[in-house]
């Protein structure tokens, strides 16, 4: 399938909620900041303890990630990408003094880092079907693995979420399928967490540890 004109409505989304809400939690469609803050410590996970490192931000937003790795205290290398031009400008304005940053929306401009995050993007599906999405989100974790050199992590509603609580623009991914395809096609040292307040999950695969035969994705 050509995505193309799914990840235009995407990005006509995105943009739409920036222009709305600014360069908050809720211009990249999160309730508030603590949950934003929740999502982006569980997706560091991948680092642990690490104090420099190189890391990629994919469907980076506004930038949000770098003012998080900055009151970490981290020594960090950041590129950022995205899809949409207003996201990418109001990252770059945010962040003219930190050196440290680049934003872009040329993927292939993105070199391979330490760590590639990826909060949300699979989230936003709007009316294309959900077995069609299913088959990008494996195509998006499969460039978000092809820029990772050590580890990768990324985000997911969740299919246990309460049938009251979903909506029908959204995709909620099943966690056990997501952890299998990363085990069999990334690698053996893979990590779910399902545990934490949000109506969601994060994977993260250590793409450095293990590593099983490559297989075609499905």
């Amino acid at each position: 399938m050509n995505y193309s004109s799914a990840i235009a409505s995407v990005e006509r989304y995105y943009s739409k909620k920036l222009a709305e809400h600014g360069s908050t939690p809720r211009g990249v469609d999160w309730n508030d900041e603590r949950s934003q803050t929740i999502r982006f410590e569980r997706l560091l996970e991948a680092v642990g303890g690490e104090d420099r490192f190189s890391i990629n931000d994919y469907g980076c937003g506004y930038g949000a990630l770098v003012d998080h790795l900055v009151d970490r205290g981290s020594d960090f290398r950041y590129t950022g990408y995205d899809i949409s031009p207003a996201m990418l400008e109001e990252a770059a304005r945010r962040h003219t003094d930190e050196s440290r940053a680049t934003f872009t929306d040329d993927l292939g401009a993105v070199a391979p880092a330490d760590f590639t995050v990826a909060s949300g993007v699979f989230n936003v599906k709007l009316g294309t079907p959900a077995a069609e999405w299913r088959r990008f989100v494996l195509a998006m974790i499969e460039e978000i693995a092809g820029l990772s050199i050590r580890a990768m992590s990324f985000n997911a509603l969740t299919s246990h979420t309460d049938p009251g609580r979903r909506r029908p623009d959204l995709y909620y991914a099943d966690p056990a399928e997501l952890l299998d395809h990363c085990l069999r096609r990334y690698s053996r040292d893979v990590v779910l967490f399902h545990d934490y307040e949000l109506y969601e999950f994060t994977v993260i695969a250590h793409l450095d540890r293990r590593r099983p035969a490559q297989q075609e994705p499905e």
